[in-house]
């Protein structure tokens, strides 16, 4: 039995790999990973030894929060991505279904819905799907139904909003996330996107999956090895994510500071003036599904704005600048990187305007 997780991880391709190409002869620091990190660690321990005041009091508890609520996330995230590395390609290719099709874009979906992460996990792993071969319509359709529809957020989300309201979001975001990957998969067709590189060939079927589980499970090692190939092969493949979640965190830590969430429930009601601030808001605002769900029940329940709720948690999605520039720096295209908020915030508006209207 192999002393790995489960077979060898494949040859690392020459092009973009999950987070972007390997290390050159000239290796150089990465400023923006360890800076953000330094930041993170800093204010994190200001607010543990109560050493800071005032605003930078603010920026150290909202670091301090999003790490504990988003930390979990993440760690499972490297675990599924660790994992990921050691799946053959055509397995991957096989669950997920046809590249560019309607099936292989319904599975990508439900792929999304159904894997418990919150959105920077679902980020390494949509990204590490990319590497496998999934298509740009898939890995889209993956990231847009993914972020605050994972079971527990679910229960979460019908604890604070109730579970009509929870079915309804859940179904228009998935509705959104099919077009939007339809819509990508088209423009790859059609040759105004980039197609994935590491896409197979469509002309064979793909294979069952089944007897591939069976191989892969015969290959199965627990050793301390194995393990610990997955813990670095996940850290490898999701340190491009990690960059950017942390600079992230800070940011929002910033923006926190400068405008509390509560505020959000006074000034964003159900109109179009509404609307527009609350998409710039949660462009602006970085924060995990676990940060944006509360928040989206507050404008749901404060502020009488379902439109605004979903609105905050789509749009967080579609423009939100960690998971723009990963796929910037992963399929090495600023085009395709901000086809995602082009494609996908105008549905998201649409569908708010029209949910605003059953304001109660």
């Amino acid at each position: 039995m192999s002393e790995h997780c489960c077979s060898k991880p494949e040859p690392k391709p020459t092009q973009a790999g999950c987070c972007g190409a390997e290390p050159t002869a000239k290796k150089r620091p990465d400023f923006l990973l360890w800076g953000s990190l330094a930041g993170c660690v800093l204010l994190y321990s200001l607010y543990l030894t109560g050493l800071a005041s005032g605003w930078l009091m603010h920026m150290a508890h909202g670091v301090f929060e999003l790490l504990n609520t988003m930390w979990w996330g993440v760690v499972i995230g490297i675990v599924f991505v660790g994992l990921l590395n050691f799946v053959p390609q055509q397995l991957v290719v096989s669950m997920l279904g046809r590249g560019g099709s309607f099936s292989g874009i319904l599975r990508a979906t439900a792929a999304g819905v159904f894997l418990d992460l919150c959105s920077h996990g679902i980020l390494m792993v949509g990204m590490k799907l990319y590497q496998k071969g999934a298509s740009l319509g898939q890995v889209m359709a993956f990231l847009i139904a993914s972020p605050w529809n994972s079971l527990s957020l679910t229960l979460v989300m019908i604890a604070l909003i109730g579970l009509p309201w929870t079915l309804a979001f859940i179904f228009l975001s998935m509705v959104i996330a099919i077009i939007a990957g339809l819509v990508f998969d088209a423009a790859v067709k059609r040759r105004k996107l980039a197609a994935n590189p590491q896409a197979p060939e469509q002309e064979a079927k793909p294979e069952p999956i089944l007897p591939q589980l069976k191989v892969l499970w015969g290959q199965l090692s627990l050793r301390p090895q194995a393990l610990a190939a997955v813990g670095r092969e996940g850290l490898k493949g999701s340190r491009m994510v990690i960059r950017w979640l942390l600079f992230g965190v800070l940011l929002a830590a910033i923006i926190r500071a400068l405008m509390p969430a509560e505020a959000f429930a006074e000034w964003f009601g159900p109109t179009l003036i509404g609307l527009l601030l609350t998409t710039v808001a949660a462009a602006v605002i970085e924060v995990c599904s676990e940060g944006s769900t509360p928040i989206a029940a507050d404008l749901m329940n404060r502020a009488k704005a379902p439109g605004n709720s979903f609105l905050f948690l789509m749009a967080g999605v579609a423009t939100d600048y960690t998971e723009i520039m990963v796929i910037k720096d992963t399929m090495k295209s600023w085009k395709t990187a901000f086809a995602l908020p082009a494609i996908v915030l105008p549905q998201v508006l649409l569908v708010a305007w029209i949910l605003n209207f059953f304001a109660v």
